[in-house]
């Protein structure tokens, strides 16, 4: 019976490759949204992925189980990233889809010229020198959440620290209630971390509607937030519309908790593993900024995708209108070609990297995430004395779209 159930199970594998990928162009993708891992994915299963072909197509590579091509240099995903005539991103995360809406989210999926439009609207709301006027507001946030573990001599750091710092930053720039913190990272992980598409239609719903009653609010009373910049905002002389306003704050969203988390969380990973590292950055505590490039680098870990509308050829292989892509910078970042000995970790490298994308799509919210991670490296590094991983723990990844820890329980000696 096991042999028949292979053999159907084979049958429905290949029925799912399309006729235009070569057979042996197919191979195993372990960054897929139903896998996870106890071992570390950046010491063996990233480094093996990114020592493989330069493409290959795989099953299960989009959120939703369909398969896609991987390419894995950076010069190969950065054509893709530029290339608005062959690719869009319209429509790559599925999720007002999944609920039969018709908004995207805004900007990072739509293609120009209204994504430059759209970009260009944004671009000062989250312009380095606005963030850096947020300095002493995210920092009070990071010293708050800090405090309530700091004298503990532990704390589990994803759900303590690295899931509701950002969210806090977040609802602080939006204008939202900081007592909702529970409910918009409830909400996060089912849209994230979710295999069950029926879990993340339910959060996609929720989070809309809690953002349509928001920006319904901010229009009726108008504010000097980030909601209220939404609610009345305008792309020269037209007023935003429904679906931008939507896709727009549910962009904010997305973005603005969860890669931050994720960052975090394999930042604080690698200088609780590498006492060294840790150590340094105690000694140089200027090098933080310069430090946390080479970490964006070493421990990138979003996959967007895009979608082939015109027939081209990346690589040497033949995309076919409808094809998807991983974008994966996980693996962009380390590549051999573009890095000397990429798997190593070395904080002063000063490296440019792929972890913000690139072209017209990269990180409208770039230089905020930078701001929440030198806080935090700073923030924790003044408060806690040196930490590592509590003894036999065993951390679980997720491992796509998103590679993060679903734990981290840090330990210290107690002041």
């Amino acid at each position: 019976m096991a042999e028949v159930a292979d053999t159907a199970a084979d049958a429905r594998a290949c029925e799912a490759i399309p006729a235009h990928v070569p057979a042996g162009m197919v191979r195993d993708y372990p960054l897929k949204v139903s896998d996870k891992t106890t071992e570390n994915p950046f010491d063996r299963i990233i480094p093996e992925i990114a020592a493989g072909p330069i493409a290959f197509y795989a099953e299960g590579v989009l959120p939703t189980g369909d398969p896609g091509w991987v390419f894995r240099r950076s010069e190969d995903l950065r054509a893709i990233f530029k290339d608005g005539e062959n690719f869009t991103a319209r429509g790559w995360s599925s999720f007002s889809g999944l609920i039969g809406d018709s908004w995207y989210q805004v900007p990072v999926e739509y293609d120009p010229p209204e994504h430059t439009a759209l970009r260009a609207l944004l671009n000062p709301l989250l312009a380095p020198q606005r963030m850096a006027a947020l300095d002493a507001r995210v920092r009070a946030y990071a010293r708050n959440y800090i405090d309530t573990f700091r004298d503990r001599g532990s704390c589990e750091f994803m759900s303590e620290f690295a899931f509701k710092f950002p969210i806090a930053v977040f609802l602080e720039l939006m204008g939202l209630p900081q007592e909702d913190v529970d409910q918009l990272l409830a909400w996060e992980m089912n849209l994230l971390h979710q295999p069950d598409v029926s879990e993340i239609a339910r959060a996609t719903r929720a989070v809309r509607d809690y953002l349509v009653d928001k920006l319904d609010a901010a229009r009726k009373n108008p504010r000097d937030d980030f909601i209220g910049f939404i609610a009345t905002g305008k792309v020269g002389e037209r007023p935003l519309s429904r679906d931008e306003q939507i896709g727009m704050a549910f962009n904010f969203y997305t973005g603005g908790l969860d890669t931050v988390s994720t960052n975090l969380g394999l930042h604080f990973r690698h200088f609780a593993e590498h006492g060294e590292d840790q150590a340094w950055l105690r000694k140089n505590p200027d090098k933080i900024v310069l430090a946390t490039e080479e970490l964006l680098r070493a421990y990138a870990a979003v996959t967007t995708f895009r979608i082939c509308v015109k027939e081209v050829e990346i690589a040497g292989v033949r995309v076919m209108p409808g094809d998807r892509v991983a974008m994966s910078t996980t693996l962009a970042n380390r590549d051999a070609d573009k890095y000397d000995a990429p798997n190593e970790v070395r904080l002063d490298r000063g490296p440019s990297h792929d972890s913000f994308a690139h072209g017209p799509h990269r990180c409208v919210g770039m230089h905020l995430a930078r701001r929440e991670l030198h806080v935090a490296i700073e923030e924790f590094l003044r408060a806690v004395p040196q930490f590592h991983i509590a003894p036999d723990a065993v951390i679980v990844s997720t491992l796509g779209p998103i590679i993060q820890p679903e734990t981290l329980p840090l330990v210290w000696s107690a002041r």
